[in-house]
């Protein structure tokens, strides 16, 4: 099923001119209005006029998070103050946060998109949609409940926490959508146990997860825990919240980024050189439809990589793999690059143990060292000390064999581990 056939099956061709012309325009409003970007070309020698393509994207200077905290609050936006309607902030727990305004015409390009991911699972107007992202500044919250409102679905907004009543709300109101963390998600099956309810007793058909990186074993887990059929979502409050791209139910493999209103571009994260399509590197994102606050290259951090390949479902837009991790949550062990999916999708391979897990890194002398945490189910959690132990020795020979890192696996007793609200804490460092 899809919101907007017209637009998610546009030839190549018209939709490539589609975004040259919009990323022409875009790239005179911002010259003309942005100081930030005005003499960003300037530095670079470039001129509006000089971008009459999409392989002149690449002569565009990248935009980074530093830059939007450098000009906090309103230093980037690209039209008055009285058009801004929204505003969403990161918590700037890191630094100063970061300030995306949107205007009316935003807000709506925003609820069509997410209308568009939420048909693009399945849902329709005839679900109820439990929506357990953060509501307030956050953009997860209000994003998926406008789109839910757009299809024309029944939105529930819980936010997070109050978990065992949002259970009980769930089987009385009726569910058939839930939308949270991938992390939230088991924790409210467990609560779903702990209330002597079983995943049957509920309705949910449909689950629609992001805001954390997750691995395909954690999908399996969930969608076997759960018996829903697990999506995976993409967005960044930078770029717009989520909605920028997402799984269909037709291939559940790769998510569609929505390209009449995002230009995707992988770069190698390190030299920022642009690679070839289907190659592994950094995300980078130009808005072309933006009116608050657009922004040309925008360096996401996220490692994955683009598939031109056409999809079954009939789509023409192009689909990005899963979300790796990011290149700044990146672990570097003793010279060996690695991301906590990584990971995950070795843990998760293993019966008996569960996807709540913790990478403890620590520093002894000059080195650094890696301890993964891992939580055991119940009934492994009975079984002899012996054969715990040859599972730790199991997981550290894969995690050597595969990632080429030494780390020590603990395996610890059940609900030891702390249960996160919305994003999961994965990483642990000890170093400084």
């Amino acid at each position: 099923m899809m919101y907007d056939v017209a637009r998610e099956t546009m030839p190549r061709e018209e939709l490539e001119a589609l975004q040259t012309s919009r990323l022409t325009y875009l790239v005179d409003k911002l010259y003309h209005n942005v100081p930030f970007y005005r003499e960003k070309f300037r530095e670079l020698g470039v001129r509006p006029e000089q971008i009459k393509s999409l392989n002149d994207l690449k002569y565009l200077p990248f935009t980074e998070k530093q830059d939007l905290r450098n000009n906090y609050p309103y230093g980037l936006f690209a039209t008055p103050k009285e058009n801004i309607v929204r505003i969403h902030a990161s918590s700037g727990t890191t630094g100063k946060a970061t300030v995306v305004g949107y205007t009316q015409r935003d807000v709506e390009t925003w609820a069509k998109l997410m209308a568009r991911c939420l048909m693009a699972t399945g849902g329709s107007r005839r679900d109820m949609v439990h929506n357990a992202y953060g509501y307030g500044l956050f953009t997860g919250g209000l994003g998926m409940h406008y789109g839910a409102e757009k299809l024309g679905a029944t939105i529930m907004p819980f936010s997070g926490g109050g978990t065992r009543r949002q259970v009980m709300l769930m089987k009385d109101f009726g569910s058939t959508i839930l939308c949270s963390t991938p992390s939230y998600a088991v924790k409210l099956y467990e609560t779903i146990i702990a209330a002597g309810m079983a995943p049957e007793d509920l309705k949910l058909r449909i689950g629609v997860f992001g805001a954390e990186p997750w691995s395909e074993g954690m999908r399996q887990e969930i969608q076997s825990k759960l018996g829903v059929k697990a999506f995976d979502i993409y967005g960044l409050s930078e770029i717009m919240g989520p909605g920028v791209a997402i799984e269909c139910d037709t291939a559940q493999n790769g998510l569609h980024i929505w390209e009449d209103h995002f230009i995707p571009e992988i770069i190698d994260p390190a030299t920022g050189e642009v690679l070839p399509m289907g190659e592994t590197g950094e995300l980078v994102i130009t808005t072309i439809t933006k009116e608050g606050i657009p922004l040309i290259r925008y360096r996401t951090r996220d490692i994955t990589a683009l598939n031109p390949v056409p999809c079954k479902c009939g789509r023409t837009h192009v689909r990005m793999s899963r979300i790796k991790g990011r290149s700044d949550d990146m672990l570097i062990i003793r010279g060996v690059n690695v991301f906590p999916t990584q990971i995950e999708s070795i843990l998760l391979d293993t019966h008996g143990l569960t996807s709540h897990y913790q990478l403890i890194i620590r520093r002894e002398g000059a080195m650094d060292t890696l301890e993964a945490r891992v939580e055991i189910d119940e009934k492994l959690f009975s079984d002899k000390i012996k054969h715990l132990q040859k599972i730790e020795a199991k997981l550290q020979r894969d995690i050597k064999e595969f990632l080429g890192v030494t780390a020590k696996v603990s395996l610890v007793e059940p609900q030891t581990i702390e249960r996160s609200q919305g994003k999961a804490k994965r990483i642990v460092d000890l170093r400084s």
